[in-house]
């Protein structure tokens, strides 16, 4: 759905989970879900914007610029339910690092005035995985990620510090159902995934900080 000029609202229905590096993911057909497309590598670069008190992150919403992928932008994810988030998309532009007007219009009732600055990067290796019906279209999506995340050195904001890595899924819905989401994290379950410890991966890099 598209709301503003340049800018496009989605909503967005997944569940994240936690796995060892050596992880190997089980077959998730069953019913409903006919098989599984060959998979996709993508090359992600994502920096993620906050104020210095992080009233964003309290308030339990993302704000990033994001390279790679079939939706390269400004991303801005805003909470609905536990596992439901509400998505604005806007176009990458030219600017790397200052926020534009119209995506920080979007969250100042959040900012309280204060300034948006990056406070992390994420560098991911993404492998997307699509569980099919017997028509061929897609159900959900399975992305591993092997995420590095990177936070601003304090004496020098310009350069970046490594401050953790690791390797999470995604299982995301696309024309699938609710009970289908969580089939699939069950059969993950039972493979040895735990349900993800952080809120989203920004969380996981700033409390590594």
């Amino acid at each position: 759905m598209t709301s503003r000029e340049g800018e496009q609202e989605l909503t967005e229905i997944e569940q994240k989970f936690d796995v060892p590096a050596g992880f190997v993911l089980p077959s998730l057909t069953g019913p409903g879900v006919a098989g599984e497309m060959p998979p996709d590598v993508l090359h992600l670069s994502a920096t993620y914007f906050d104020t210095p008190g992080q009233r964003l992150l309290a308030a339990k919403i993302t704000l990033r610029r994001r390279t790679g992928g079939t939706d390269a932008g400004w991303h801005i994810k805003l909470p609905v339910s536990a596992d439901t988030r509400r998505e604005l998309h806007f176009p990458l532009g030219e600017a790397e690092l200052e926020v534009p007007a119209p995506v920080a219009a979007e969250v100042a009732q959040w900012t309280g005035g204060e300034p948006l600055r990056p406070v992390a990067r994420l560098e991911t290796r993404r492998t997307v995985r699509r569980l099919i019906d017997e028509s061929g279209q897609p159900l959900a999506e399975i992305a591993d990620d092997e995420v590095t995340g990177s936070r601003p050195d304090p004496a020098d904001p310009a350069r970046w510090r490594p401050a953790d890595s690791w390797r999470e899924l995604e299982v995301e819905l696309v024309s699938g159902t609710r009970s289908l989401l969580n089939a699939t994290a069950g059969q993950l379950r039972a493979a040895g995934a735990e349900p993800s410890k952080s809120a989203s991966k920004l969380a996981r890099v700033l409390a590594a900080s």
